[in-house]
């Protein structure tokens, strides 16, 4: 593509012909080559502009900066006030403006965009529509898995999986919007359909992010200036806020003063599901709704995405059986094991997401609550602190074991988390191997216990010494089924 048209739209200056054939635009030094536009970032951590002269070294000729650099003359170097947001131009550009045909479906929230987004993928898949997505676990449309860093990929990554989920037949794609990515304009340029907030708690607060509360809930309320619908909690004293400045049409749900609710929200546990089961009303509708997501949480993430489907125009008959079979890969995830006990895989990682996990499970009827977790290495003392204390407290046991130690001897960090859960007067054992750990979990399990295996979720490796070594929880939990099976042949 010309560069000319790749920087439509884009307050520039350049001393240079506009008129030559881009094949690319990178932000990465070391993907650039002749024929790619290197665009500087400046970042928190780095400032791009000085990894120029090694990517003129490499080939690259066009350069895209804030402020012009030592470069040989025959460089061209297209100047812009922020690269950050002009990336996100050029990448619109760059791609054909995707998403003025694929609609998209933003979630923003403290928590509940994970859960949400797939929630919303299924039901929009159940009425006969593909549908993307692309978030915290990846992104993904049909069986193909598209690698992505942060929980909202780069304007660049994200403009380009949107073509290549257009061209390959979805009509809807599903986004987990986070604040920085509002805030550092990864999102700008995108077209969305719907914008949903789900919750709003303090998170992101820090040097490298948000200076404050007020400006991580400003940055939130962003995308609802930017969609053409809105759905809203009104249970969340933060929805006013998000409205603000939104220029949309709104809906509301909740369990109560909303257009869309949920009313009579009960537990339901069986052998092979642990849920929620809840009446909707939508509008003047009425209907009862299963859904294979355990905590009465998970009601406000179902309204959710009945609330897009609304907006977008799928009835209701054409998803409801589906919401009992939903699973969300490391999201309070129930894997069938036998019908002796419950086996829940969820990525709660620190004190917060641990205390709410536990709060939800320890709800259902059971025996014991058995916990399997580490703590990431080389990170503060007082996450392992916070897990200890929760844990020995809320837990009839604790099994300490690893996740992610990287350099750090995971032994230590147990000892770091195990002190916690004896000064809370809980129990545990110490094994260091996790699949070791899995196993002894499994085979120790008594009837009616449920096991949370907590801390990797989705995440199918182990960062051990600097390098992500597979490892799979599901896989441990299916040898173990087969050899249990084979037993009782």
């Amino acid at each position: 593509m010309l560069l000319s048209k790749i920087l439509d739209k884009i307050e520039y200056t350049c001393e240079q012909n506009t008129d030559i054939d881009i094949k690319d635009i990178v932000y990465d030094s070391r993907k650039a080559k002749d024929g790619v536009m290197f665009v500087c970032l400046n970042g928190y951590r780095f400032d791009a502009h000085n990894y120029a002269p090694g990517a003129y070294e490499s080939g690259c000729r066009c350069f895209m900066v804030e402020r012009l650099l030592d470069l040989p003359t025959d460089a061209v170097q297209v100047v812009v006030e922020n690269t950050r947001a002009s990336l996100a131009v050029a990448s619109d550009n760059f791609f054909g403006h995707p998403s003025e045909e694929l609609k998209v479906i933003g979630i923003t929230g403290t928590k509940g965009k994970t859960s949400t987004s797939h929630i919303v993928k299924k039901l929009i898949e159940a009425s006969g529509s593909k549908c993307g997505i692309i978030g915290t676990v990846g992104a993904f449309y049909d069986d193909v898995r598209l690698e992505t860093v942060n929980t909202t990929p780069e304007s660049y990554e994200l403009q380009k999986f949107f073509r290549i989920m257009l061209d390959n037949g979805c009509k809807y794609c599903v986004i987990e919007v986070s604040s920085l990515g509002l805030m550092m304009h990864r999102v700008d340029c995108v077209q969305f359909e719907v914008g949903v907030f789900t919750n709003l708690s303090p998170d992101h607060i820090g040097p490298t992010e948000h200076p404050d509360f007020a400006d991580y809930m400003y940055w939130k309320s962003v995308l609802f200036e930017r969609c053409r619908f809105a759905a809203v909690n009104v249970d969340d004293p933060a929805y006013e806020t998000m409205l603000k400045n939104c220029r949309c049409d709104v809906l509301t749900y909740g369990l109560s003063n909303a257009q869309i609710t949920a009313s009579d929200v009960k537990l339901l546990k069986n052998n092979k599901f642990i849920g929620i089961s809840f009446d909707c009303r939508e509008f003047e509708k009425e209907y009862h709704a299963e859904l294979a997501l355990p905590g009465l949480f998970n009601a406000y993430n179902a309204l959710a995405a009945i609330s897009v489907c609304h907006a977008i125009g799928i009835d209701t008959s054409e998803y409801i059986e589906c919401l009992e079979e939903i699973r969300v890969a490391g999201r309070a995830e129930c894997v069938y094991v036998c019908d002796d006990f419950d086996v829940i895989i969820d990525f709660a990682h620190n004190g917060v997401s641990m205390q709410s996990m536990l709060d939800t499970l320890k709800s259902y009827p059971h025996n014991r609550i058995i916990v399997l977790y580490g703590s990431v290495g080389g990170r503060t003392q007082l996450r392992r602190r916070e897990l200890g204390l929760i844990t020995g407290k809320e837990c009839d046991l604790s099994i300490l074991t690893s996740d992610d130690p990287d350099f750090e001897d995971p032994m230590d960090i147990i000892k770091d988390i195990a002190q916690a859960v004896t000064e809370s007067g809980g129990k545990y054992v110490a094994i260091p191997d996790r699949g070791e750990a899995v196993e002894y979990a499994l085979e120790n399990a008594q009837k009616g216990d449920i096991l949370l295996f907590a801390g990797k979720g989705h995440e199918n490796f182990m960062k051990i010494r600097g390098e992500h070594v597979p490892f799979s929880e599901k896989e441990h939990i299916e040898i173990f089924k087969q050899r249990r099976n084979h037993r009782n042949v």
